[in-house]
């Protein structure tokens, strides 16, 4: 056991989890690379948790921190913020929700509960619709609404949480069915579900689940449910930390896949906006976000060091085509690991679109989850230096694919081989 890792036993929880049967202390990197404390160099595929979204010391977002901490590093939003006032700008003008207002946070967390905060008040219900293996957060509310047991510590609750079929494709009472007929099931579920409770706030939603292993109903399933929740007056939160800003490469936006009755009511973002600097916040339209009849504010939320990286990230993101680079690179790279899934019996399915892409691992020759296996490969790409990440309802046994969304093609091909000779290694 190395210093470091003795240390982080001694003062940090338990339940605090680390990568690696020897942790790894990242210290430095450079575009899509890393290195840890002993030199070694790795091609970086899961980028901090799908938070370096554009790349590892990007020289624009850099010089844009650099500059504001000469200026001032914080002020709170008691004051006039314009870097603040000018990413709000940009932001709801591409969120795609009409007459937009933007709150910022600190983290995804903080931005679904501010959601939740928001469509409860508007519409004076506790009560929120959920969909399984969905994850939401760390803060009481949003683990009171994760579908997923790993990353539920505790079923108390200020609300009262109704879950939802449709997440998951390929598992489940309708994984058999077409996907036109999963989606007319699942709403038809919907509707029963809603006669039999009072009326809810919201639905809750990633467009592709990140915790859950990358998992996603097919295109047009939350299009089908905002028909019957508008009908009734119910909200549409499409939580977009980690499906956000282009990643998935089809869309800018995760909802868009679902778009056919408009967009969202409320929007969350966080993770890949600030490459790394600390960035969430919430998008709705003015009269659900100046519902609240009582004072806020947020001391960090917006403070000018995080909007001046989100300025400049989202600018470099746009003028270099980033979501396009998604598409192409994303494209070649699922390809390329289907080709190497249909040799290996241990990979139930590679799914995902763009750069954000699942493995899911079995036992051979049956349909039980195998996370013992999902372990191995990940220690197995780490030794030949790739990162990647893990996830999954059904015991932990997805690998997680999301590199910086400026990946070349051969870094793909690189990443791509490292991957294959790991799950070679597991049959």
């Amino acid at each position: 056991m190395n210093d470091l890792f003795a240390r982080h036993r001694s003062v940090l929880p338990d339940w605090l989890a680390l990568y690696y049967e020897d942790p790894l202390e990242i210290t430095h990197g450079e575009g899509r690379y890393v290195w840890d404390a002993e030199g070694n160099k790795y091609l970086d595929f899961f980028g901090g948790i799908l938070t370096t979204m554009t790349a590892h010391a990007l020289p624009e977002v850099t010089k844009a921190v650099s500059e504001q901490a000469g200026r001032i590093i914080h002020s709170s939003t008691l004051y006039l913020n314009r870097p603040m006032v000018e990413l709000a700008e940009r932001i709801s003008q591409l969120s795609g929700i009409p007459d937009a207002r933007v709150f910022f946070t600190t983290s995804g967390t903080e931005a679904n509960d501010t959601a939740l905060l928001l469509a409860t008040t508007y519409r004076r219900s506790n009560t929120i619709l959920a969909m399984r293996n969905s994850y939401h957060g760390r803060s009481f509310s949003a683990v009171g609404i994760t579908g997923n047991r790993g990353w539920s510590p505790t079923s108390l609750s200020p609300l009262q949480t109704l879950y939802v079929h449709g997440g998951v494709r390929t598992r489940g009472p309708y994984a058999d069915l077409s996907d036109d007929d999963f989606i007319a099931a699942c709403v038809e579920d919907l509707k029963d579900l809603l006669g039999h409770t009072r009326p809810p706030a919201a639905l809750i939603a990633e467009p592709i689940q990140g915790v859950g292993g990358f998992t996603s109903p097919p295109d047009g399933l939350y299009a089908a449910f905002r028909e019957v929740l508008s009908e009734r007056g119910i909200l549409w939160i499409a939580d977009e930390v980690q499906t956000g800003w282009g990643r998935t490469g089809d869309n800018f936006w995760g909802w868009q896949a679902h778009g056919q009755h408009g967009p969202p009511d409320i929007l969350t973002f966080a993770k890949g906006i600030g490459n790394g600097m600390s960035i969430g916040g919430v998008v709705a339209r003015a009269e659900i976000m100046n519902c609240l009849d009582a004072n806020s504010i947020s001391t960090f939320g917006g403070t000018q060091i995080t909007m001046a990286a989100g300025l400049a990230n989202l600018s470099y993101l746009l003028e270099h085509d980033l979501q396009g680079n998604a598409r192409r690179v994303g494209g070649l790279l699922i390809e390329r690991l289907r080709a190497v899934a249909a040799q290996v019996p241990g990979v139930r399915e590679v799914r995902g679109r763009g750069l954000m892409l699942g493995i899911e691992l079995v036992k051979p020759g049956t349909d039980q989850a195998d996370p013992d296996a999902a372990s191995a490969v990940l220690e197995a790409c780490r030794a030949a230096g790739l990162l990647i990440g893990k996830g999954g309802g059904h015991n932990t046994s997805a690998l997680r694919v999301a590199p910086p969304l400026s990946l070349t093609v051969a870094e793909a091909e690189e990443g791509a081989a490292i991957l294959e000779n790991a799950l070679r290694g597991i049959q």
